[in-house]
């Protein structure tokens, strides 16, 4: 059914005003073979707390953004190619219900649907997106993914050293290796992951060693052109040294995606989705993305 969409005048209709919605702050959306697939309100498990988000499901890529005015206005867009996304169903947990995590290479989160109705609605369209993707261009699922950050308000103090309490001017950070809160004196080194930043980015000090360790084991296990490593010979210096600690800049967040800044609270928003290859024929009753 997404095939027969790819050229048609309602889903060039749809991406287009799915790019007016964010604006120049967003990046162009129409290229050759993309289908708008579905779209829908999901809450995002947001750093502080969770919050509504605008998600839009492609045939190739996820893209989600913050709502600024309900279906006329969204920002602080990102894209999350499906080649590299994988589901996973999360149990419910008190107010939190219907949920699941999107886990990709470049950042992972919990999501959670209205009912759980709209989760599977959600969950087997993803999946058969994804499973269509890496079929027709033959590559396989990535194993490498970004961890789910751990939500500031269940750690009260760090979860590394596990003494220091953090409190207003004691700020939490996350390590972007493995997603823990931590205070600033556990976390004063930078590593690069090339699939979330092209710069060094926060980690703790335990997965920095476990990173550098990994690294001079990769360095020592190299081959050396024309030549052999002698047995004991220590590994190369390293490019990546400890760096001053980071001056404080925000509440302790990436500064890739600040899930805290200032926007309209108590947002009234629809949450049905709409998946557009099921309801094709209809276009009076696909959703807000036809409306002028």
């Amino acid at each position: 059914m997404v095939d027969r969409l790819v050229n048609s005048e309602a889903n060039s209709r749809r991406i287009t005003n799915v790019e007016k919605c964010f604006g120049a702050s967003g990046q162009p959306l129409a290229v050759t073979s993309r289908v708008l697939v579905g779209e829908g309100v999901l809450t995002k498990l947001c750093r502080k707390k969770p919050k509504p988000r605008q998600f839009y499901l492609f045939n190739d890529i996820l893209v989600y953004g913050n709502i600024v005015i309900n279906k006329k206005k969204y920002n602080k867009q990102h894209i999350l190619p499906l080649e590299g996304v994988q589901l996973l169903a999360i149990e419910d947990d008190g107010a939190l219900k219907n949920g699941w995590q999107i886990i990709s290479p470049k950042k992972s989160f919990a999501v959670y649907a209205a009912t759980a109705t709209e989760k599977a609605e959600w969950m087997a369209h993803i999946n058969k997106c994804i499973a269509d993707l890496l079929s027709k261009t033959g590559k396989q699922p990535l194993k490498e993914h970004a961890a789910v950050w751990i939500p500031d308000n269940e750690a009260a103090s760090c979860m590394l050293c596990r003494k220091s309490k953090f409190t207003t001017l004691n700020r939490r950070h996350h390590c972007r290796k493995c997603g823990g809160v931590v205070c600033g004196a556990c976390s004063t080194r930078r590593f690069l992951l090339p699939q979330q930043s092209s710069k060094p980015i926060r980690v703790c000090d335990k997965c920095y060693s476990q990173l550098t360790n990994e690294e001079n084991s990769r360095d020592i296990a190299k081959p050396s052109s024309g030549s052999v490593k002698k047995p004991g010979r220590p590994p190369p210096p390293q490019t990546k040294t400890e760096e001053k600690p980071q001056q404080p800049v925000d509440s302790g967040t990436s500064g890739e995606e600040s899930d805290d800044d200032q926007e309209q609270e108590n947002l009234e928003v629809e949450t049905k989705p709409t998946f557009y290859e099921a309801n094709e024929g209809s276009e009076e009753n696909n959703g807000n993305m036809d409306e002028s």
